[in-house]
C-alpha cells in the first residue's frame, strides 16, 4: 500500500510533540521514514511545500521514498490532492496527514487515512523492534553427513 506523506505537516507535529526529535531535519525526517517503509516492505512519497533546500544532495539514495517540493505555485495540499485524484487505484493509497482537507479528499476516493500522530507512533514502534536476521537453516540442524565429511577432507582430519 503505497504512503503519501504529507511532509510538513509530520515534521511540524514531530517537532512539537518530541523532545527527542524536536530539532529533526526534513532530511532526517525522509531517512527515518525510508528505513520504516524498508521494514514494512512498503514505498511512499513525501510532499512538501516550497522549492525546498538549494541543495537537495541530502535527498539522495533515500530508497522506498520520493521526495517531492510543491514549488512557488502551489502547495503539498493541492499536490497530493492531485496525487489521490490521479490514482488508478486510491484504495491502496494510504494518506498520512493531520490536514481535515487532505483526509476529506483521500475518503472521497477511499484511501486509507493516518493522522499525523498515529503514523509517527507507528513509525517509531516499528523502528524500536529489532530485526530479525534470518538464520541458515544449518545453525539449527547442523551440517548434513556429507557437508561434515567434506570439511574433515578440506582441513586433512
Amino acid at each position: 500500500m503505497p504512503f503519501i506523506v504529507d511532509g510538513y505537516n509530520l515534521l511540524h507535529f514531530i517537532q512539537k510533540a518530541s523532545e527527542d526529535f524536536g530539532a529533526i531535519t526534513d532530511v532526517q525526517l525522509c531517512r527515518i521514514i525510508s528505513e520504516y517503509l524498508r521494514q514494512i516492505n512498503e514505498n511512499g512519497e513525501v510532499v512538501f511545500d516550497g522549492t525546498g533546500p538549494r541543495d537537495k544532495g541530502g535527498f539522495d539514495n533515500i530508497s522506498n521514498l520520493e521526495v517531492f517540493f510543491s514549488g512557488l505555485r502551489s502547495d503539498a495540499d493541492t499536490v497530493i490532492e492531485d496525487k489521490i485524484k490521479a490514482s488508478t487505484a486510491p484504495r491502496r493509497l494510504t494518506i498520512v496527514s493531520s490536514d481535515r482537507r487532505l483526509r476529506d479528499a483521500a475518503r472521497r476516493r477511499k484511501a486509507t487515512v493516518v493522522k499525523s500522530q498515529v503514523f509517527w507512533d507507528n513509525v517509531q514502534k516499528q523502528l524500536s523492534r529489532k530485526t530479525r536476521v534470518k538464520e541458515p537453516r544449518e545453525k539449527r540442524e547442523g551440517l548434513s553427513e556429507g557437508e561434515t565429511e567434506r570439511w574433515l577432507e578440506i582441513f586433512d582430519l
